[in-house]
């Protein structure tokens, strides 16, 4: 563990707001004491700016090595739908080494942007022939030992995929690496319970991948066996996944499961792009968070999701990285506030009420939704930075340009709208001092094997 006595900070952002002269101590890599208003220690490592680590709740990891190898435009209009096909080519030639090779940049690159826990959304689990390894943890255990390495947080979701359709239709043959019975993906999760065990503050939920890829038993099974944690899935992504779940069962996606499910707090209602109204109050009053993913449902043409409308409702959201085409926590929050922008014709939607900071409303959003989706393993006391959370502390590079003349929420303005990751300075994830001067102290080694894991898939 990095050896510290406490880290002393300028200005920090706490739950009751930005505090000055704020000094954090670490104990078993949670938050030991929060003092404010008091002058730093001799051997303190000082900074001028800190922020509570953000949680990425949406993560592929592996889809890390497709970025920018999807941008050339097909025959016919391309889709969510043809990105998929390469996406799936992709996965066939991906051996177990290579997956955590690429998972372990993609953490990297997450622990600079200023995440410091990330829920990894795992449904690939069988080997090249889709002929299950002997032991049906192999790949989650490769996710994790990415974890381990680079030091990010985890909350495994292994991933029940379980059909190629809505109503039972066959699974395709470049979707064999992904598809499970309820029986195999219980063992496939108990080995990645065992796994994640080793992790500091590690946590494992479960997840369904979608209902089009789940019969409802297989969804149930799902349910039963989460045992209390949490609970993921894709859902109404896409309008063709409307419109072929109402072919199945007169019912809308999002609509069906709030019929069929016990949807409550512990639930991921992961993009939910194309739900309604009706369905976004529901979803609000039942606590479920929607987690949104903007970077990539723009990149996929996913749709616009109406957030105002839904955190009007009293909603509760969070962000995620998605297909890591891009890794920055400031370009999702950006992206999701500027998608509504362009929607509705109109400046600064999502701020909390009038003279509200856009930035600090985002920031906030995304803390608050990103631990209630992932429960990281912790004492209790809350997401931010509070006695007996876990030590996940950002700092911001106070000399940066884009920071000149600011304070408070412009901070978070600044580095949201104007700086992005270019700002992160620092990083802890419990305790442990990761990042420096915006670079991970294992980049160059990662980086070096995730390009000759690249290279072999590609050649």
């Amino acid at each position: 563990m990095y050896a510290m006595r406490g880290l002393w900070f300028e200005s920090a952002l706490l739950p009751q707001g930005w505090v000055r002269q704020v000094r954090l101590t670490v104990s078993d890599g949670r938050i030991g004491q929060v003092a404010t208003g008091v002058a730093a220690d001799a051997e303190d490592e000082r900074h001028r700016i800190a922020l509570p680590g953000l949680a990425n709740l949406h993560s592929h990891a592996f889809q890390r090595g497709l970025a920018g190898l999807t941008e050339r435009r097909g025959a016919e209009a391309d889709s969510f739908w043809t990105w998929r096909e390469l996406m799936y080519r992709f996965v066939e030639r991906l051996d177990p080494g290579q997956l955590e090779a690429l998972s372990a940049l993609a953490f990297v690159e997450m622990l600079e942007a200023g995440f410091t826990h990330v829920g990894e959304f795992h449904y690939l689990h069988h080997d090249r022939d889709g002929v299950p390894f002997a032991d049906p943890g192999e790949l989650a255990g490769r996710v994790v030992a990415a974890a381990a390495d680079t030091g990010i947080g985890l909350t495994l979701l292994p991933t029940l995929y379980a059909q190629g359709g809505f109503g039972g239709a066959a699974p395709c043959a470049r979707q064999r690496r992904f598809i499970n019975d309820p029986e195999r993906f219980a063992r496939i999760l108990e080995a990645s319970r065992r796994a994640v065990s080793t992790l500091t503050f590690g946590s494992c939920g479960v997840a369904a991948h979608s209902l089009r890829a789940v019969t409802p038993a297989g969804l149930a099974a799902v349910v039963a066996l989460a045992r209390g944690a949490v609970i993921h899935l894709h859902i109404a992504e896409q309008t063709r996944e409307v419109q072929d779940c109402l072919a199945w069962c007169g019912r809308r996606p999002v609509e069906w499961l709030l019929e069929n499910c016990p949807v409550d707090e512990r639930w991921c209602l992961v993009h939910a792009t194309h739900a309604n109204g009706a369905e976004l109050r529901e979803a609000a009053a039942r606590g479920a968070v929607v987690g949104l993913c903007p970077v990539t449902e723009a990149s996929l043409g996913d749709g616009i999701f109406p957030a105002g409308e839904f955190l009007a409702a009293g909603g509760r959201i969070g962000i995620g990285s998605d297909s890591n085409i891009r890794v920055d926590a400031a370009e999702e929050l950006r992206t999701l506030e500027y998608s509504q922008r362009l929607a509705l014709r109109a400046r600064n939607v999502l701020a909390a009420a009038p003279g509200s900071s856009t930035g600090r409303t985002l920031f906030e959003l995304a803390l608050a939704g990103g631990w209630q989706a992932l429960r990281p393993q912790a004492a209790a006391g809350g997401p931010g930075l509070v006695a007996g959370a876990p030590f996940d502390v950002v700092t911001l590079a106070a000399a940066s340009v884009d920071l000149v003349g600011r304070a408070g929420d412009e901070l978070l303005d600044s580095w949201i709208f104007a700086g992005g990751r270019g700002l992160i300075d620092c990083v802890w994830r419990a305790g442990e001092k990761l990042v420096s001067g915006g670079r991970h102290r294992k980049r160059a080694d990662i980086e070096q094997r995730y390009g000759a894991a690249l290279r072999a898939l590609l050649a």
